[in-house]
């Protein structure tokens, strides 16, 4: 006769293979859709067209989904009596109000001051992770210096595949003005946004910090401006560069968000 415990593994292993599937599945995919662009981009540059290029700022996260960045996994299979989606938290904030969410980083503290009126749930949702110490600890796993300026954050793995198990909707996506004829707007310098998946209402934990104008379609809520003092510390990070010299990857002068704190003002 099988014991439970037994029976749990099996199923536990038996989900990893689905997973591996899926993830080999998408890889393949991803490889055709790479390729399909690629020869669309020849074309257009050939033909001396102008191209709009920046990269997708991706929560690999994605709830409900065995979404990640690359084949890398998350985490091993959990059993079943592991698994669960955790719900948006309940909205607990003063939607009236103006919150600080401060990180004390390696590299520098940064202060980035959130209006709850304009973007109630993801404050909200920010101030429920750092309240479980959601972020201490948890390094910025990607710098962009190239097309795009900005560090990414948000990840307790340092992967680009971690997230709280809930997503939340996209909130004020107006609020840097309507896209021009390249379909975007201009993240100013200081700006704190979110990242997603490329999919409507799928951001998570992983935010982006805009060390330099940049510009990308209006479609990542931006919630956040970084004081001054964090500003210089984030740009110090950016000035180091990116390990191995590319220009979008691990930066060299890694970042770990020692501690993160959010208090209304």
């Amino acid at each position: 006769m099988v014991s439970s415990d037994q029976r749990r593994r099996q199923l536990a292993r038996e989900k990893y293979v689905r997973q591996q599937q899926r993830r080999e599945e998408k890889r393949r995919k991803d490889k055709r859709r790479n390729t399909v662009v690629a020869a669309v981009l020849a074309v257009v540059l050939a033909s001396g067209g102008a191209v709009y290029a920046s990269v997708a700022l991706s929560d690999g996260s994605k709830k409900g989904s065995d979404n990640t960045a690359g084949d890398t996994p998350t985490t091993p299979a959990p059993s079943p009596s592991q698994e669960s989606d955790n719900p948006e938290p309940k909205l607990t904030v003063d939607r009236k109000a103006t919150y600080e969410m401060a990180l004390k980083t390696n590299t520098g503290d940064i202060a980035i001051t959130m209006d709850a009126s304009k973007t109630p749930r993801t404050v909200n949702s920010f101030k429920h992770l750092a309240d479980k110490k959601y972020f201490d600890g948890s390094k910025c796993h990607r710098l962009t210096t190239q097309n795009i300026y900005v560090l990414q954050c948000g990840d307790p793995q340092g992967t680009g595949t971690g997230g709280p198990g809930y997503t939340i909707p996209d909130e004020n996506l107006d609020a840097l003005g309507k896209a021009g004829s390249d379909g975007a707007v201009t993240f100013p310098a200081g700006t704190v946004a979110m990242a997603n998946t490329g999919q409507p209402g799928t951001g998570g934990s992983q935010f982006f910090l805009v060390y330099k104008d940049t510009k990308l379609p209006p479609t990542y809520t931006p919630f956040g401006k970084i004081d001054a003092a964090g500003l210089k510390a984030v740009q110090e990070v950016a000035a180091a560069g990116v390990e191995g010299g590319a220009g979008d990857g691990a930066p060299k002068k890694a970042v770990t968000i020692e501690k993160a704190t959010v208090t209304k003002k």
